[in-house]
């Protein structure tokens, strides 16, 4: 196809995208999105659905199963919520994204023949998957985190504990020194237990939103202790030594299964470089003797 054409598609497509783009991804006032958040609150939600979503996003809610729109949300409250990417502009952009991944084919020239109308279909689907499958990898990563930064920020629980401090001042004063996710889900339930939320319900859905085994355990000890009525100092101390040990575990294993990483790269792109060098002149030579003869 000659590179006109292709000028001529980019022309239309891009900023036709944009233009679209910058429909979903307007910011809405400031104050109506305080409000939609202090609703999804008292709802137990937790969504920040627009107060007044476009003709668009109505569709799009319209045509997603409520069930594949909680997991949606399920896995957006794994990823942080992110700000630029709520549950609203999620489900608004998947169709068009899909739209798109077909359209592209066809305006190719993809629906003269069986395998471009495939083709589309197989791009209108994999469009509509990428959204998820690019907020899923980031709450992997976010979970990897918490994972690797539980152990440190229990020491610094137990520290400013046994120094005199209440849990919830230890929390507040770990959580606003700290950064990432790990610290901003402890901001997040302290402002939970703030608007209203009773201590137990703040720390299960701090559990909820993580998938890593380790913090459901710490939480599922912290409110037993609230329960019982026990000191945290107890609970924490041996939660601590626990992470560590555990950390110290994970960090052995894969030193171990590193050797065995290790070696296809070493067979596919070491060993036959190294070869060529070392037993490419003898070969040559070889030849160049034995041709003589």
């Amino acid at each position: 196809m000659p590179a006109l054409v292709w000028l001529m598609i980019a022309a239309v497509v891009l900023p036709a995208s944009w233009f679209a783009w910058s429909l979903i991804a307007v910011d809405r006032a400031s104050g109506r999105l305080i409000r939609t958040r202090l609703q999804s609150v008292r709802q137990g939600t937790g969504t920040d659905a627009s107060a007044g979503p476009s003709m668009m996003t109505r569709v799009a809610r319209k045509l997603t199963p409520d069930a594949y729109v909680q997991r949606l949300d399920q896995i957006l409250a794994k990823a942080g919520r992110p700000a630029s990417m709520p549950l609203e502009r999620l489900i608004t952009i998947k169709p068009l994204a899909a739209l798109a991944g077909g359209l592209l084919v066809l305006v190719l020239g993809g629906g003269r023949s069986a395998a471009g109308v495939f083709l589309a279909v197989v791009l209108a689907a994999a469009g509509y998957v990428l959204p998820d499958l690019l907020v899923y990898n980031n709450g992997i990563k976010r979970q990897q985190r918490i994972e690797k930064d539980l152990p440190n920020v229990l020491d610094q629980l137990l520290i400013s504990v046994e120094a005199g401090l209440g849990f919830e001042a230890a929390v507040a004063r770990v959580g606003g020194s700290g950064t990432g996710p790990l610290a901003e889900e402890l901001v997040r339930t302290l402002q939970d237990i703030q608007a209203g939320r009773s201590r137990r319900e703040a720390y299960r859905a701090l559990a909820d939103r993580s998938t890593v085994p380790d913090l459901r355990s710490f939480v599922g000890a912290v409110i037993q202790a609230d329960i019982q009525g026990l000191a945290i100092a107890r609970i924490l101390k041996p939660q601590a030594e626990q992470m560590r040990i555990k950390r110290k575990l994970r960090a052995e294993e894969k030193a171990m299964k590193l050797p065995v990483a290790v070696i296809f790269p070493l067979i596919l792109f070491i060993f036959p470089p190294l070869f060529i060098i070392i037993l490419g002149p003898a070969i040559i030579n070889a030849i160049a003797t034995f041709a003589g003869k």
